[in-house]
């Protein structure tokens, strides 16, 4: 396979950080530009993080001594010396938008874990074993945009990765209609840890900004289909949702009530799980998990401190399904947010966007 010069643009935050992890020892991508605000640019990236590394793994060594740029002034020297960038950066959306814009326009592809592009209706949102035929709207995002190599390719908000890809694929068979979710989120989908947000010990809070209009917005997206150089977003399913923090480090666990047009039966719905392989796993992309969704037959399964590192993070984990009083049917979901969720599931689509031919090296 080709080899890539990648970057990290905000490198320092928790996602961020969870990239500059999972890139170091890629088979394909070679990270060679780390980027983050002019108070870190000029540091090495031990030096800018400090006391703030905030995940389990330790630090990689081969990037501790990489010199941070600066993420808004240096567009021009990052583009010209990469063949794409990461991009998790804590802005406002509309600085957001425009950032990743630039690096575009800059011909520099974006693979970013941001919602400012998420309904910019020739950016393609994907989970890449469910829509990945939306990539095809690069085409024309790259027309409107005025390149020829720069585009924004955006992965959706990270709890819908828990539940969605179980719906999806049963959908393709037998129509879901309405969606009733409530999702359990950790506390890392803040960017935080339990010394860093000591409230949240023995804690729950009911409500989390904006997660609920994304909940019920973005799926519709996801099942939208390409029109005329743009996504033109499906009118149903119907999703109604409720998102609630936790007191748990990471894993988002998500409730799931279904009705469908035609109720299947239990089995079909189990086969459909257990047989389901999307476009990662035909090409063996490096992070697709073998088995994607994994069903446990457990009535106390899955437990997000047993299964959200499943097969690296990369899996959705399922149980409980049984029939409901007021909906079809009813179950459990859960995925690991910083890895499926954040930077895993834009690490994966970029591999899926480079083996489809979307991405090509400079050299």
């Amino acid at each position: 396979m080709k080899r890539y010069k990648v970057g990290i643009i905000g490198a320092t935050g928790m996602v961020g950080q969870r990239f500059a992890v999972m890139l170091a020892e890629h088979p394909w991508f070679e990270v060679t530009v780390l980027a983050a605000s002019p108070r870190s640019a000029g540091k090495t990236y031990k030096e800018a993080l400090g006391s703030r590394w905030l995940i389990d793994e330790p630090l990689p060594e081969k990037l501790a001594d990489i010199v941070v740029m600066d993420a808004t002034a240096d567009i021009d020297k990052i583009s010209k010396s990469v063949d794409f960038v990461f991009c998790a950066v804590d802005m406002p959306k509309d600085e957001i938008k425009a950032l990743e814009e630039a690096y575009a326009k800059a011909e520099c592809p974006v693979m970013s874990n941001n919602s400012a592009h998420r309904f910019t209706e020739d950016v393609p949102m994907l989970i890449p074993e469910l829509n990945d035929e939306h990539a095809k709207v690069i085409e024309a995002q790259r027309k409107r945009l005025g390149t020829k190599r720069g585009f924004i390719a955006v992965k959706s908000n990270c709890s819908l990765q828990s539940y969605v890809p179980a719906l999806y694929p049963v959908d393709k068979k037998y129509k879901v209609n309405d969606v009733l979710v409530c999702t359990y989120q950790a506390i890392s989908g803040a960017g935080k840890t339990f010394d860093t947000w000591p409230e949240m010990v023995d804690n729950v809070i009911p409500f989390i900004g904006g997660e609920e209009e994304k909940s019920e917005k973005e799926p519709l997206k996801i099942w939208g289909k390409v029109e005329n150089g743009k996504i033109v977003n499906a009118s149903a399913p119907s999703f109604t949702a409720q998102c609630i923090r936790v007191p748990v480090s990471n894993g988002h666990l998500a409730a799931v009530f279904v009705r469908f047009e035609q109720k299947p039966e239990k089995e079909e719905i189990l086969e459909i799980w257990k047989n389901f392989k999307g476009r990662p796993q035909e090409l063996q992309l490096p992070n697709a998990p073998k088995q994607f969704l994994h069903y446990f037959e457990e009535d106390n399964m899955p437990q997000t401190k047993l299964h959200r590192n499943l097969e690296n993070g990369m899996a959705v984990s399922i149980g409980r399904l049984r029939e409901d009083t007021q909906y079809d049917y009813k179950f459990i979901c859960l995925s690991h947010n910083t890895l499926r969720g954040a930077a895993g599931g834009a690490v994966l689509m970029a591999e899926l966007l480079c083996a489809e031919g979307y991405i090509e090296p400079k050299e």
